[in-house]
């Protein structure tokens, strides 16, 4: 099976859910993974197939014995999209593990941007267990503020994160002196050439494909021609599956940095990735910034606004968050997403597929979708410890567990594509590993009632609210000797004989999204490498602040715009505005970088030749 597998995937050189990420970033995806040495026999797998359970793991490893002080934990989680106390049975695993719960500061939720962590910062203590980028000198910027913990002798002796030492010692070379702060994130033991997602890319056209079948299946040459197409499925569904009005898009604000991330993100069917106030092609043959008139940016600012001129844009867009534009998939009063782990993840459930309904990729010719490459190096997101923390050993502990195999199956949620707890979700059978009854009601089917044993309640709201990988779901678990990505899995695949997924594969030729983007050539991967953004001066800094604020306005003023006239008068306003702030000192440095992040790749591509 490992042999099929790495060949099918390997040879399709491609790919969350992120979980993206986009959730916030789509950074930390996952990717496919080489077979290595990490097949177990047919006995030890066996062995294994039940020690998953509830019941052993909390005989094995109570978590009031070894820490009879419960605790709240305090995590400042700049990837969360959740706010409050983890509940659910992840929290009851953590709970019976380490007896103690997760309390998530999550900027995300609070209004974005970085007036949390700079309140948070300067009350000197960022919080117990801290998830942040490490680019642009923050890392450093956290150790010199005295905010995180010098954890060298903390994990010297833990030995699952000891597996990624070189990841750890890369991403500590960021900070001066010998000491380990923290731990990054995304850590592969694949080539950085190898796509880190699994069978979807990250991004994607992603529309409701009974509905583009239902209008003749219309050739798609480009993303213009996306919106007539879109306007017929709209025409042809006008409502939900509750009643309520579809829409063809809608959009949400929660991931604005830079500049509009929805507007960011049909860039990557292009090849293009930001880096600051730069959309940087993954092979370095283009660079742009993002407020050119003829910018791929701003392509995208007009083909929203030529949506919404259509009436194809929801227009709460403005107003509602992630969590409200997820029911909205749900119920199907949406027709595109931007992601996989968006639409499908949502509505594609075990009825609608068997119905023939629910997100497939869309073909467009002209287009070369953008994938993260593999990073045996972790990605710039790091998970360190508060140095105000109650108890940093419990920590350590609890952040070595995330990386160990079982750590990375229980940390699962519907954008990371790993497989939930053994002996729940999933089982070996026959020597390999296939889903439970249960396993393709929560996975599969979206969601579903926890057993007694687990505390009961809902799968879907009970999963890991942290939002960050630790390793990449293709990679090995050494002890099943499969992928963690249960999507990966031949068992799995297997059941991809829906009318829906019957109907996609007649119609596109392929059996799988990455099989039809690899025979088409339409994948550009960018390979992961250790680059990381150096730190900018407070005035750079200052200058963005204000820059970025005027672009997310006007970008989202543009979208909406009554006219042709306004919408080119509001671009020339913003161009104005932000150049009179100083836009191209910015500019300048973010340029620098983005050359510099592909000289890094290109760097990475050879070692992992």
């Amino acid at each position: 099976m490992k042999k099929r597998l790495v060949s099918i995937l390997l040879c399709f050189i491609l790919t969350a859910v992120t979980l993206a990420g986009c959730g916030k970033k789509a950074e930390d995806t996952a990717n496919v993974a080489p077979a290595g040495d990490s097949t177990v026999s047919s006995e030890d797998a066996n062995k294994t197939a039940d020690a998953g359970t509830k019941e052993e793991t909390a005989a094995e490893d109570s978590g009031a014995k070894k820490y009879p002080n419960f605790i709240t934990v305090d995590v400042f989680d700049n990837l969360a999209n959740y706010q409050g106390i983890q509940s659910g049975w992840f929290a009851d695993v953590v709970k019976e593990k380490f007896n103690m719960e997760l309390n998530i500061i999550a900027p995300n939720v609070a209004g974005g941007g970085d007036t949390l962590f700079q309140t948070r910062s300067a009350a000197g203590d960022l919080g117990d267990l801290i998830i942040v980028g490490a680019d642009n000198g923050r890392l450093q910027d956290l150790v010199t503020a005295g905010l995180i913990k010098d954890v060298t002798d903390l994990f010297a002796a833990r030995k699952n994160i000891s597996e990624y030492q070189k990841a750890i010692d890369s991403i500590n070379s960021l900070v001066e002196g010998d000491s380990i702060y923290a731990i990054p994130t995304s850590v592969s033991a694949q080539p950085a050439t190898n796509p880190s997602e699994g069978l979807d890319l990250t991004f994607g056209p992603y529309v409701r494909w009974d509905d583009y079948k239902a209008v003749g299946y219309p050739q798609i040459k480009t993303l213009e021609d996306l919106l007539p197409v879109l306007k017929s499925m709209q025409d042809a569904n006008p409502t939900s599956d509750s009643g309520q009005k579809t829409y063809a898009i809608s959009l949400f604000k929660d991931w604005d940095g830079n500049m509009m991330c929805l507007a960011k993100q049909p860039t990557c069917l292009y090849g293009y990735d930001e880096l600051g106030f730069v959309l940087a092609k993954a092979d370095g043959s283009d660079y742009q910034s993002i407020i050119d008139t003829n910018s791929i940016y701003n392509r995208v600012l007009k083909f929203y606004y030529e949506a919404n001129k259509m009436g194809l844009l929801d227009p709460e867009s403005t107003t509602q968050n992630y969590d409200t534009l997820y029911t909205k998939y749900q119920d199907g009063a949406v027709l595109y997403s931007p992601w996989p782990w968006l639409g499908q993840a949502a509505y594609n459930t075990t009825e609608h597929k068997g119905a023939g309904k629910g997100f497939m990729l869309a073909p467009i010719d002209d287009m070369k979708i953008f994938s993260y490459g593999c990073t045996p190096v972790g990605s710039k997101t790091v998970v360190a410890i508060g140095s105000k923390a109650e108890d940093p050993e419990r920590l350590a502990d609890f952040i070595d567990w995330l990386y160990s195999p079982e750590g990375v199956q229980m940390s699962c949620a519907q954008t990371s594509g790993t497989s939930g707890p053994q002996g729940l979700t999933w089982d070996m059978v026959n020597n390999r590993p296939e889903l439970t009854d249960f396993g393709k009601e929560a996975l599969l089917n979206g969601d579903a009632t926890m057993p007694e044993d687990w505390g009961g309640g809902s799968w879907k709201d009970g999963v890991s609210q942290l939002n960050f990988l630790t390793v990449l779901p293709s990679d090995i678990n050494p002890v099943s000797g499969f992928p963690y990505n249960y999507t990966l899995w031949d068992s799995v695949l297997e059941m991809n004989k829906t009318p829906l997924d019957t109907d996609w594969q007649n119609k596109m030729g392929a059996k799988t999204t990455l099989e039809y983007l690899t025979n088409k050539n339409q994948v550009l991967v960018a390979p992961g490498s250790s680059y990381v953004a150096p730190a900018e001066d407070s005035q750079i800094t200052a200058i963005r602040g204000q820059c970025k604020a005027i672009i997310i306005e006007y970008s989202w003023k543009m979208v909406f715009a009554s006219s042709d006239d306004e919408f080119n008068s509001l671009l020339k306003e913003m161009q104005e505005t932000v150049n009179g702030l100083g836009y191209d000192k910015v500019l300048a440095m973010d340029m620098q970088n983005a050359k510099d992040q592909n000289t890094a790749r290109v760097e990475a591509a050879k070692a992992s030749n």
